[in-house]
């Protein structure tokens, strides 16, 4: 049987002797590209090429692309695990032409590869080809058709329409036509049975697509039309993991040898064997081992979990695998950490990037682990509750579902078992209805209009930035449009040659003037679009052509390049002052200060952070100049000490900075200052963990820094100025602090004498109302905690009771209902139920537990009619 590993060396081998370069997979997290959060397929690292922004280094490459589909268009997130092929992480193996060959050596190619070289029977081959679109008229693909007739029967070239067979990167840009490749897996009895033809795209799992062709020969408008490119491109994508389970003759993805490992692992961890699991406990196996790779490969590419954007699907990944191994395989336990030294292992040689940061993944996941675990513990307490107050519901509210879902993380499947386990079910109908407004909301924060770009001066030279050198030139705009957003409007610009900085590596875009006579646009920001620079303007120009000064504010560079040029230097000085171990996770460097990420698995005391900031104000007063190299070759940068960061791409050559080559040197593409003593002083204002592993620092420079000693001096001045001296400020602070807390413990003791007295007062109070005792008041206490305590002593000391008591705190009127512990248990009463009709007396609303329930208002005058109101209601 073929190992995957070998089944990966041969084709990339059998690539590169086609004259191929063999090239390394992008990071799986995208940047710079606004249209993408992950590597989704694997042309994404080669779309500027295809949109004609960037000319390629080769005619013909070769690669398997770490992808991802979890999120947007491409999602399989929920089949996973379900299914015996679907994944989240994959490895996608592609060929490409830019502009080279095409159809015929692209299918000749890959009938080669598939016959001769991983010897699949050609009887079990099928073809599918484009077969025209009537309704915008776009021809069937015969050259594609006619081509395969070489190698195919006609009986196994089936013709689709533009769904299966016509590729498109996005609603605008490059697409072609497509031919696909299947491969039946079935035994020859079932094949002789029913004619594989007639399963392919019928999702049948063992008559499966395994490659895609596409002939990249149009250019998709805005409208819908079609126009032929200057020259045509194939991009081919043959899923990694389905290819290794045809050639190794499993029935399932996940029967092969890429997850022989991870596999198990879980088989001993749950002393379960997986071959003989329910279908529950196979699924939930497939999800984690599926999952696993998928947070291993994104934390390794620099993505950690975190509550928005891409850390926000990352942990939504990590809870769904271990919520499945919480419920269907009965592991409470952190677990999924445990599974990183298997992958470094696995794709040792291939993907090194694991291993080489093997311990730091693990503390990652690990952490994660644990929260989620914790949260899986609180969410099932409030389930438990929630059935506790309402325990004649059948049904569980929907929202009360959704709450649990969006605000606790507590997965509505789970919610369902846990009803199920109790004879109710979830009004699915309602918490779906919660989901979708939700969703809906999301989008509508997201959802854009940019339409095409309308081309004023056109040119076949890409914008050039040449603001490493000037703040001010003369320029053209080449392309503008307006992009519409849910909430506004925004403009855009893209100039022939720009002095603006485009937001990248964490220092943000620069801001300026573009003037053309007498007009004046301003650029509120500047971001890179794939390999434009664009610049997001107030308004688009009366006139846009003729001549245009590009003008970047000065003085923001200057404080831009002063808090860069602190970060490569306070970079050096955490690594020399905590270890070797620190590597930047993450930066921002802003005008107004700067703010870096980075690996570290303890807090940094107050000694290490003082011994930092004395080095990098001890670099920055030393007056270090400024080393630039913008092309050097990246084995003479590495060579040299550049630190490459993990999860960024860089080509053959790079841009390096050198701020003294026996202590900063960095790949950068950012701006800097020509020499350190124009950042004049250096200070860090915070420390703090980001995520497990990860420490946040942030600093000021120059006037911020000195704004924030002076702010720091006044205020003490102002303190000194209480205590009539400035000498031993913390000492006479910190005896201050004691004559406080002494005091407030005197008025806690009084407090708690006060309510004790009241509930003295209130016991002689109480009154019969039909058959139970009823005690009303408004009372004055200091605080909602007083009120709490003087109604559980009431509840305690009292029997077929019910208390109500108003109090007004701090000029809001406050309700609290209580139930003495018999009467609560006849359930005759409910607390919170009449709490919620009462505070609408006091113009608020509250609510609570069945025996206690609280309520805050805006009108302090209605506390009477409260009171008065509990007769009515009983």
């Amino acid at each position: 049987m073929n190992s995957s590993r070998k089944i990966r060396e041969t084709f990339l081998n059998f690539f590169a002797s086609k004259k191929h370069q063999v090239v390394k997979s992008a990071p799986i997290v995208v940047k710079d590209d606004p249209t993408l959060m992950f590597t989704n397929a694997g042309m994404n690292p080669f779309k500027d090429i295809f949109l004609g922004l960037k000319n390629p280094e080769f005619q013909r490459v070769a690669d398997t692309q770490k992808c991802l589909r979890v999120s947007g268009k491409h999602n399989d997130l929920e089949e996973v695990g379900h299914d015996t092929y679907h994944h989240t992480m994959f490895e996608m193996l592609g060929n490409w032409s830019f502009g080279n060959y095409y159809k015929q050596e692209a299918i000749d190619w890959a009938w080669e590869l598939l016959t001769q070289h991983y010897k699949i029977d050609p009887e079990r081959l099928y073809a599918s080809v484009f077969g025209g679109d009537e309704t915008d008229g776009t021809e069937a693909d015969t050259e594609a058709e006619k081509i395969w007739l070489a190698h195919l029967p006609a009986e196994r070239i089936l013709r689709y329409g533009k769904k299966d067979n016509f590729w498109e990167m996005g609603d605008v840009g490059p697409c072609g036509p497509c031919s696909e490749i299947h491969v039946d897996l079935r035994s020859d009895e079932e094949r002789t049975k029913i004619d594989g033809a007639s399963l392919v795209n019928a999702d049948h799992p063992q008559v499966v697509e395994i490659w895609n062709l596409v002939f990249i020969q149009y250019n998709c408008r805005a409208d819908g039309n079609l126009e032929p490119l200057p020259a045509t491109h194939i991009d081919t994508g043959m899923g990694f993991e389905r290819l290794v389970m045809a050639l190794q003759h499993k029935e399932s993805t996940y029967d092969t040898d890429l997850f022989d490992r991870t596999r198990s692992f879980l088989e001993k961890k749950t002393n379960l064997q997986y071959f003989d699991a329910t279908e529950e406990q196979k699924i939930a196996i497939r999800v984690v081992i599926d999952h696993i790779r998928a947070i291993v490969f994104t934390i390794a590419d620099g993505q950690i979990p975190s509550n928005t954007g891409a850390g926000y699907v990352i942990r939504r990944i990590l809870r769904r695998a271990s919520r499945y191994a919480y419920s269907s395989l009965g592991i409470t336990e952190p677990f999924m950490y445990e599974m990183v030294a298997l992958l470094a292992e696995e794709y040792k040689g291939v993907f090194d990037e694991v291993e080489q940061q093997q311990a730091f993944i693990e503390r990652i996941i690990k952490e994660e682990e644990s929260g989620f675990l914790r949260k899986l513990e609180s969410g099932s307490q409030m389930f438990e509750s929630y059935l506790k107050d309402n325990p004649d519901e059948k049904v569980i509210d929907g929202k009360f579902a959704f709450r649990l879902y969006d605000t606790f993380g507590f997965p509505i499947d789970l919610t369902d078992l846990m009803a199920r386990e109790q004879g109710r079910e979830i009004d699915m109908a309602g918490f779906e209805k919660e989901l979708e407004a939700q969703k809906a909301r999301s989008r509508a924060a997201t959802e854009m209009d940019t339409g095409d770009w309308i081309e004023v001066n056109p040119s076949d030279d890409l914008p050039r930035f040449l603001g490493y050198d000037t703040l001010r030139l003369q320029t053209t705009i080449q392309k503008y449009r307006t992009v519409k957003t849910a909430k506004k409007s925004l403009y855009q610009i893209v100039l022939a040659e720009t002095p603006f900085y485009a937001e990248s590596g964490g220092q943000v875009g620069d801001k300026g003037t573009l003037t053309n006579g007498a007009e004046m646009v301003k650029v509120l920001d500047t971001k890179k679009e794939n390999q434009l620079f664009v610049h997001l303007v107030d308004k688009l120009p009366a006139d846009p052509s003729g001549n245009w000064t590009a003008a970047v504010h000065a003085s923001f560079r200057k404080r831009v390049m002063s808090n860069h040029t602190a970060t490569h230097l306070l970079h050096a000085a955490l690594r020399n002052h905590l270890g070797k171990h620190v590597e930047q996770r993450g930066s921002l460097v802003s005008d107004k200060s700067l703010r870096f990420d980075f690996s570290h698995f303890a807090k940094v005391t107050d000694e290490e952070l003082a011994l930092v900031e004395r080095e990098v104000n001890a670099k920055i007063a030393a007056g270090i100049p400024l080393v630039e190299h913008r092309s050097m070759p990246i084995d003479e940068a590495k060579a040299l000490g550049a630190m490459a960061l993990f999860g960024e791409k860089y080509g053959d050559e790079v841009r390096v900075i050198v701020f003294d080559p026996d202590y900063s040197v960095e790949l950068c593409g950012g701006t800097h200052v020509s020499n350190t003593q124009e950042i004049r002083l250096f200070k860090l204002v915070s420390e703090g963990s980001v995520a497990a592993g990860i420490r946040r620092v942030e600093a000021l420079t120059s006037d911020a820094a000195l704004d924030f000693y002076n702010e720091r001096i006044a205020t003490l001045d102002r303190i000194g100025a209480q205590f009539k001296t400035t000498k031993n400020l913390d000492k006479q602070v910190e005896d201050l602090n004691e004559k406080l807390r002494s005091l407030e413990k005197e008025l806690a003791q009084a407090n708690a004498e006060k309510v004790a007295r009241l509930k003295g007062e209130l016991l002689g109070e109480a009154e019969a109302m039909g058959d139970i005792q009823v005690i009303r008041k408004e009372v004055s206490v200091g605080s909602a905690d007083d009120l709490k305590q003087l109604a559980f002593m009431l509840k305690r000391e009292t029997q077929n009771t019910l208390a109500v008591l108003g109090t007004v705190v701090k000029n809001k009127p406050l309700l609290g209902v209580v139930l003495s512990d018999d009467l609560a248990e006849t359930g005759r009463f409910h607390a919170g139920n009449m709490v919620r009709e009462l505070a609408k007396e006091i113009k608020g609303g509250g609510g609570g537990q069945a025996f206690f329930a609280t309520a805050g208002g805006k009108d302090a005058s209605g506390l009477a009619a409260a009171l008065a109101k509990v007769s009515e209601m009983l």
